[in-house]
């Protein structure tokens, strides 16, 4: 790379620099509007609840979702069928991390306010340091140790004793639901991290999405009946957000920022989604921002940093 040039120069070769300079910003900007459709989709979905059962919402959505991705990449010439070495990680992403950690938060979001199941929601990062060291055993730096041990206290702190009604069943498994399915996406990111794919995530995607909405078809069918969304133009207005905007274009901007940003960046940046999750709720849905909310999605959000910045420092 030349180094009169601040700018990744790999995704852009062939390009002039003022023209590589257009790309890179043209791509932040994108990525920047991911971010903030995805923290905008925590009160989205939580309105549309209002119209929509959950797991027939979370199907609606990777439908929809699937769809958009299939007609892109099929357009641009980039879709392509899997082959047997995608198979794990499109079950693994499709089945636990699409359909459970979708169709499992809308259920807690009925009883969880959408700022809480944001953060909450995006816990992620602090499983992933004890589910690789127990299980993968991967080694750790005191830093990163120490990140997850922050970000834990936070997580007690968010879980206010106080401000739960303990006598409340639903509220309570309704914190409970959202930190496993936290736990569950830390799960699918180890088996990323050690399986190989033949295809890219971006090509992967709508087939994960494909097969988590050939899963909760049934599944909603099953548990809540026959489709009741109201179709009211509500019902339109949110469904066009949470699945051509929040899921498909969202993954398509983050994931062309994926090849210019490195992993621990990204995984800084994402934390944009839980506080803009946090920030909207409590400006267009009217949530009461409590202290220990407030304070303890300091201390998550500190805890994921530390637990992402000794990669941040080398990249």
């Amino acid at each position: 790379m030349q180094k009169t040039s601040t700018f990744p120069t790999a995704p852009f070769s062939g390009l002039g620099l003022a023209s590589q300079q257009a790309e890179h910003f043209k791509m932040i900007a994108l990525f920047v509007l991911g971010i903030a459709l995805l923290g905008g989709n925590w009160p989205v979905m939580k309105l549309g609840l209002n119209h929509i059962p959950p797991i027939w919402f979370a199907a609606v959505r990777f439908i929809s979702g699937c769809i958009c991705l299939i007609l892109l990449q099929a357009l641009s010439g980039r879709l392509v069928l899997p082959k047997r070495r995608d198979f794990p990680i499109i079950a693994s992403v499709g089945l636990i991390q699409m359909m459970m950690f979708t169709a499992l938060g809308a259920i807690a979001m009925l009883s969880v306010s959408a700022g809480r199941s944001a953060i909450l929601g995006y816990t992620t990062p602090l499983w992933v340091t004890p589910v690789a060291m127990f299980l993968f055993k991967e080694r750790f730096s005191p830093r990163q140790l120490a990140g997850t041990i922050v970000g834990f206290a936070g997580v007690m702190l968010m879980l206010n004793p106080g401000e739960i009604n303990w006598q409340d069943s639903q509220t309570v498994q309704g914190n409970a639901l959202l930190l496993f399915c936290s736990l569950c996406w830390a799960v699918c990111i180890l088996h990323i991290r050690h399986h190989q794919t033949e295809a890219s995530a971006y090509q992967l995607a709508p087939w994960q999405m494909l097969l988590a909405s050939m899963c909760l078809l049934p599944l909603a069918y099953w548990i809540e009946g026959g489709f009741t969304g109201d179709l009211s133009p509500t019902f339109w207005w949110v469904m066009l957000y949470v699945g051509p905007l929040a899921t498909a274009f969202s993954f398509v901007a983050i994931n062309a920022a994926g090849r210019w940003l490195s992993s621990a960046s990204m995984s800084n940046a994402m934390l944009g989604v839980p506080v803009i999750g946090l920030l909207t709720s409590t400006i267009f849905l009217g949530e009461p921002l409590s202290a220990s909310l407030l304070i303890g999605g300091v201390v998550i959000l500190g805890g994921i940093v530390c637990v992402t910045w000794k990669s941040a420092k080398g990249a």
